[in-house]
């Protein structure tokens, strides 16, 4: 604490009249350093006073040091306010980054998920086109059948090189005399076990089991091949007599060995497949199948 500044003559003069320096510069700091009479009448007037032999402080310094602290204090806030708003500035960029980030893997799934479905209508359209070519194969099959059915020349149709996609290539389709030598086997089969119905249905679904597998997956080798020693397939088909014969309609031939049928990769036909599963189909709806002169 600063003592505040008074007359030092004046000072000398009252501490040599007994005063203590206290009391002596308190008063000549309170009267103004007028005088040594104003002085002496400062100290009667406050003789009482509590602090009166306190050595008074230098209010100004006082007011200095208050202002001092006061522009600390607003210097501070000034400081914790840029702070808050660099903070705030920091968390705005945060939120903007992942909102961005957010957009950004949006964007991605909606793009994904365009993509699939182009790819899965594209999908849908190849298999329209694949089964509108197979309708258009079987009409054209019926259309023949029943002209030589009808003892009729084939005429222009496309008989002989009528092709149909399937899953993706392009299969020739066999004459209607093969389709006719399917039917007649599957007659004969149905005809020779004629006292048991339950066999004929049995070994007509093992058929078409056999032969859907083989469409259905042409490149897999384990329906390209079939152990004739297998109980199950004997007892279903190769015991009865032209079970194995419409196999071998169908492309597939004895190994070398006899041990399997077998039906190699290039010489799967689609055609032939599907002919005969429709002959099967037809077999196992109608249940006078093999049984009359000729079907209807």
């Amino acid at each position: 604490m600063a003592v505040p500044r008074v007359n030092k003559k004046l000072l000398q003069e009252l501490e040599s009249m007994g005063f203590p320096t206290a009391r002596a510069t308190r008063a000549l700091h309170y009267s103004g350093n007028a005088s040594l009479e104003a002085c002496i009448d400062w100290i009667i007037d406050h003789e009482n006073d509590p602090d009166i032999d306190q050595m008074p402080l230098d209010l100004l310094w006082l007011n200095c040091s208050s202002t001092h602290r006061d522009q600390t204090r607003k210097k501070s806030k000034e400081e914790e306010k840029k702070l808050e708003l660099q903070m705030e500035r920091e968390r705005e960029k945060e939120r903007i980054r992942s909102g961005k980030e957010l957009m950004e893997a949006k964007q991605i799934l909606e793009d994904n998920e365009r993509k699939r479905n182009i790819a899965f209508r594209n999908s849908e359209k190849e298999e329209e086109k694949r089964a509108r070519e197979r309708i258009r194969w079987k009409l054209e099959q019926d259309k023949l059948e029943r002209r030589v059915k009808l003892g009729l020349p084939p005429g222009h149709t496309a008989s002989a090189k009528l092709s149909i996609p399937v899953r993706g290539e392009i299969q020739t389709v066999r004459s209607v005399a093969k389709s006719e030598h399917i039917r007649e086997c599957l007659r004969s089969l149905r005809h020779n076990q004629k006292d048991d119905d339950a066999r004929v249905q049995r070994a007509f679904q093992t058929l078409l089991i056999y032969v859907g597998n083989v469409a259905k997956n042409p490149d897999q080798e384990k329906f390209r091949k079939i152990r004739l020693g297998n109980p199950s397939f004997l007892d279903r088909v190769g015991s009865l007599i032209g079970g194995i014969e419409f196999l071998e309609l169908c492309g597939f031939e004895r190994t070398e060995a006899g041990e399997f049928l077998y039906l190699p990769r290039d010489k799967v036909d689609m055609a032939t497949l599907y002919s005969a599963a429709s002959e099967l189909k037809s077999a196992l709806t109608n249940p006078f199948f093999g049984l009359l002169s000729r079907d209807v």
